[in-house]
């Protein structure tokens, strides 16, 4: 994520404000030039962007609620921005702490969303196309006088993606990463786990690339429900770490490709901000001229992978040191193996393949 600038004073801006703390202008994103945006207001709520002053906009519907910054074209037909129009399903947002979850879902789901826009990838709602359209559930368990209801699972299907809103309670998420022995569980890293099983149906199944695929993470079609259920009940080989970016990767392919996915993701979206703070690495100690880092590249447009993976391994070891010196855990623990290495570079060049922009194009449109 890169930071912004307020057009009128050039105050620091971050991707969720929604006001410029020194000269008071309202903030908007717009998407299409991937610009957060000092607005002047004009009647009927509308508003005018400092960053584009030709056009007259409006706030997505979502902005009322304090759950979107994002803006949409004032003749737009429909309500909400790009973003927000790929919720199905919102929890009931007369229940106070569904709203402050939902909030927070809206945030981490934004952050994706802009992520997939900087890479061009295809991003169609669902009630656009209903075939390769994507949408959202954010759905909470039913109440004890439900008992016999099943917990909402957090998963993808066929463009669907659900996401248990209890997710968004630090507490509750906490105590699931512990439970399941996860060293990494946050809500953006639902988001880009399960946005990886939907490119994966959009990407590679049925295309030539599925056999190079198999070649790198194996046969998906083996039982899945299967899988999982001996992973849950065996864990993973004791080797894992050789070969996949996760012990969860190592329960099935498609659970391989969703968390190399995700880590591609982190990677690219994280070299993006520390370019933007102008982030540097040069270690006082050792000879190893591989520990030291500068981005000189835009993350979400290079085209070499080698250059991604030789900035962000630096990068990692300092942070981690950070980490350590305020007595917390590693920010990044885990090992990018040559085997793992490998399927991030398919990864990327899929990605690449499929960016969705014109030549020289830094913005991605909506569809």
């Amino acid at each position: 994520m890169k930071l912004f600038e307020c057009q009128h004073c050039g105050q620091l801006l971050y991707f969720e404000n929604t006001l410029c703390e020194r000269c008071r202008h309202v903030l908007g994103y717009l998407p299409d030039q991937a610009v957060l945006s000092a607005l002047t207001e004009e009647e009927g709520g509308r508003w005018r962007s400092l960053a584009a002053p030709a056009r007259t906009l409006r706030f997505c519907a979502n902005h009322v609620h304090d759950a979107c910054n994002w803006l949409v074209p004032a003749d737009a037909p429909g309500g909400f921005c790009l973003a927000c129009r790929l919720n199905r399903t919102i929890p009931n947002l007369e229940t106070p702490h569904y709203r402050m979850r939902w909030q927070r879902l809206e945030a981490a789901k934004h952050r994706l969303v802009y992520a997939l826009l900087r890479f061009g990838l295809p991003l169609v709602s669902r009630f656009e196309d209903a075939q390769t359209g994507l949408a959202f559930d954010f759905l909470a368990d039913a109440g004890p006088a439900f008992r016999e209801s099943p917990p909402v699972v957090t998963g993808h299907s066929r463009g669907l993606i659900t996401i248990n809103i209890a997710e968004a309670d630090d507490a509750e998420r906490e105590r699931h990463r512990h439970d399941m022995a996860e060293p990494y569980r946050t809500l953006l890293g639902h988001f880009r786990h399960e946005i990886g099983h939907y490119y994966w149906e959009r990407l590679v199944h049925g295309t030539p690339r599925l056999e190079r695929f198999r070649a790198l993470f194996g046969d998906e079609s083996q039982g899945y429900a299967a899988c999982l259920e001996r992973h849950y009940a065996e864990g993973p080989p004791g080797n894992w770490s050789e070969r996949f970016v996760s012990a969860y990767a190592a329960a099935h392919p498609w659970e391989d490709w969703a968390e190399t996915w995700a880590h591609y993701l982190h990677i690219v979206d994280t070299l993006e901000t520390a370019d933007s703070f102008g982030l540097r690495v040069r270690p006082s100690a050792g000879r190893d001229s591989a520990l030291a880092m500068e981005i000189d590249f835009d993350p979400y447009r290079e085209a070499d992978f080698a250059a991604l993976v030789e900035a962000w391994l630096p990068l990692t070891y300092a942070l981690n040191s950070l980490n350590h010196s305020m007595g917390h855990s590693s920010f990044y623990p885990f090992v990018l193996s040559p085997p793992v290495l490998e399927k991030l570079q398919f990864v990327h060049d899929l990605i690449r393949q499929s960016d969705t922009r014109a030549p020289g194009d830094s913005h991605a449109a909506p569809g």
